[in-house]
């Protein structure tokens, strides 16, 4: 029987594979109701995330990449409900740009969902190459609701 340190492990893994299909509504259906997703920075795209955003952004999050982004995962260590992982994406984006992002996250589970993912990554990569469009507008981060 797994304890939850290896639980956690396979879930994270269940979750960077979806990542690497680019299945977004996987992504998304693998955090609890009330579970967030934050990408750290300054950045057009930084941010906190809730589940039915995501759900809701899922047909246009690789939708710059038409031959896919894919997910390599370095390394993974967990401790209770936290796992950290270490990923490298690489993909062509839509302006012809090779994007190879470096990122750490960090992930917590409750009940075999994620609650939240914080995702660290290289923010002037995303300006230069996901963002260049928006390199002189003010960051739009999408905020938690606050709950009733």
């Amino acid at each position: 029987m797994m304890d939850e340190r290896q639980r956690n492990l396979v879930l994270a893994r269940q979750f960077m594979d979806a990542d690497d299909r680019n299945d977004s509504v996987a992504i998304a259906n693998m955090y609890a109701e009330d579970g967030i997703h934050i990408v750290t920075g300054t950045t057009a795209i930084s941010g906190v995330y809730t589940k039915q955003q995501m759900l809701a952004a899922a047909g246009g999050i690789f939708a710059p990449f038409p031959d896919g982004l894919r997910m390599k995962v370095h390394s993974m260590i967990a401790d209770g409900d936290r796992v950290a992982v270490e990923v490298e994406s690489h993909g062509r984006h839509v302006s012809g740009e090779v994007y190879n992002q470096h990122y750490f996250w960090m992930l917590r589970f409750r009940d075999g969902e994620i609650v939240e993912s914080k995702e660290y990554l290289d923010t002037e990569l995303v300006t230069q190459v996901l963002c260049r469009q928006q390199l002189t507008a003010p960051a739009q981060p999408f905020t938690r609701q606050a709950a009733d």
